[in-house]
């Protein structure tokens, strides 16, 4: 990682990532949209209630971001391991959230696999335990 006065400007695979969830975490959409390269792709994976790929920015926020924000509260990604191959940066980290329409609670681990090039995120890619958030969901 960089030097924290460089953070913001810093093209770093992993700086990247971590602005991405900073900007997740503040509910920033436009700073999550800097962090995406124009022709990204987002795949939320199968058996999650979002399931598919996204593209561009704004169909990431829109498809992803904001539904989430629709049908959970306080919904959060805490990251806390990197693991950076050059452009690669898979990030462990879980999800917790409550489903408005339940009022359950969930807490499942997390990976995500991101592609970063050009100081942008590229390509996302999921694995999460989707049975549990889809309990959540159960009335």
């Amino acid at each position: 990682m960089t030097e924290p006065s460089d953070f913001a400007t810093s093209t770093a695979p992993a700086d990247v990532v971590r602005r991405q969830y900073i900007a997740s975490a503040d509910g920033d959409l436009e700073a999550l949209r800097a962090t995406l390269a124009p022709d990204v792709e987002w795949t939320e994976m199968a058996g999650f209630p979002l399931a598919g790929t996204y593209r561009t920015p704004e169909g990431v926020t829109s498809n992803v971001m904001e539904r989430l924000g629709e049908e959970w509260d306080g919904w959060a990604a805490h990251d806390d391991t990197y693991v950076v191959d050059g452009e690669n940066v898979v990030v462990l980290a879980r999800y917790t959230a409550t489903n408005k329409a339940t009022g359950k609670d969930i807490d499942v681990r997390v990976a995500h696999h991101f592609i970063v090039r050009g100081g942008r995120i590229v390509r996302f890619e999921q694995f999460t335990d989707t049975a549990k958030v889809r309990e959540a969901m159960e009335t």
